[in-house]
């Protein structure tokens, strides 16, 4: 598809991840907001030339700077991610009525409202997957935001939805996200395809080194995180895609010798054959779900690489480059952060190279 010409918004950005590939799908992100500083300062040296609002959405003074930079620069696309800690805590915990009670999910009437003042042609809400079934309590009656979103823009837009795996669009990690769309009537805006073919660990990363807790390499962002030594002997005695959980001898362990109870997603390595795990906001912890490098076997039957996978891997698993602009001096657990909560940019790119130029020339308010 040919590419579009427009000025974008990003609402609850965090440090630009998901919208790190959008100026080459033709969107130029004038405004964002972020609410936690250390992320939006990172944004900002990140995109110097993005004007990042750090600050409260739910503060009248904050959306009204956001809103007022955006109807001053035509904006016409908006991305926005508002945090779904409401519903990923919940996990299986909670039933739908809980979740609407809780405030962290109501964000997104801070998102329809910004879409009724701004007015942008496309529109992406993006979320965990559970997004799609949270009913809110609006005005005395519970709705789905696919249900409210309907009730608001029936008339002005198109709005569909669907959930995707990053995998099937090129970041060799396995990552669902609810994708909501929404585009004026008239506009088209289809699906992307999947690709035929998924990026695995291997291609990504397999190019790499090897190296061992606390080592450092010559390439930028590929250290090994340090572990205590019992742990570095478990995965030392660990195969490519097993948990330490499941080794006889070489097994987590207390002080006093007694095994510790716990889930072979644990202390587990990944899959070379495959796309990653979804990474998660705890990839600094060994223990923490499937995030040990796969390793290699080594002549004394042990695995190398008896660490979590290094601030570089993470990255090309969720499909930033190398050459990530970001400064040298930022704080690795940031970094880690802010990736294991990320919608990997790749997908983005997809969805949004899918306007067409037709599109493009119908609608006079595409710059």
């Amino acid at each position: 598809m040919t590419n579009i010409k427009m000025n974008g918004m990003s609402l609850f950005a965090s440090s630009g991840i998901g919208e790190y590939y959008l100026d080459r799908a033709g969107v130029n992100v004038v405004v964002a907001n972020e609410l936690i500083p250390k992320r939006g300062e990172l944004y900002r040296k990140i995109y110097p030339h993005h004007k990042m609002v750090i600050g409260d959405i739910l503060d009248e003074n904050v959306f009204s700077e956001i809103s007022r930079t955006a109807i001053e620069n035509n904006v016409d696309f908006m991305i926005a991610s508002p945090p779904c800690q409401g519903i990923s805590v919940a996990g299986q915990n909670r039933s739908i009525e809980d979740m609407a009670k809780d405030q962290r999910n109501y964000l997104i009437t801070k998102v329809i409202q910004m879409i009724e003042e701004v007015k942008p042609s496309y529109v992406i809400i993006e979320n965990v997957p559970l997004i799609l079934k949270l009913k809110l309590l609006i005005d005395g009656e519970l709705a789905t935001v696919e249900e409210l979103l309907n009730s608001k823009f029936k008339d002005t837009y198109n709005v569909d939805f669907d959930v995707l795996d990053t995998s099937d669009y090129g970041t060799p990690q396995v990552r669902r996200r609810a994708i909501i769309r929404m585009y004026k009537k008239g506009l088209s805006w289809p699906w992307p395809k999947k690709r035929n073919h998924k990026i695995t660990v291997y291609d990504a990363i397999g190019d790499l080194p090897s190296i061992e807790a606390g080592e450092v390499s010559p390439i930028k962002w590929h250290f090994g995180r340090k572990h205590n030594e019992s742990q570095i002997q478990w995965m030392k005695h660990t195969p490519t895609g097993h948990s330490a959980f499941e080794n006889e001898v070489y097994y987590p362990k207390k002080k006093d010798g007694t095994r510790v109870k716990g889930y072979t997603s644990s202390y587990r390595r990944i899959k070379w054959n495959e796309p990653a795990p979804t990474i998660t906001i705890r990839n600094d912890a060994i223990s923490s779900q499937r995030n040990v490098h796969p390793g290699h076997k080594l002549s004394d039957n042990t695995y190398s690489d008896a660490r979590v996978l290094s601030i570089l891997e993470i990255m090309r698993l969720t499909g930033l480059p190398d050459n990530w602009r970001v400064p040298d001096d930022t704080p690795e657990i940031l970094l880690r952060q802010i990736i294991g909560e990320c919608i990997p940019p790749l997908l983005i790119e997809a969805i949004v190279k899918e306007i067409g130029e037709k599109n493009n020339e119908s609608d006079e308010s595409i710059l």
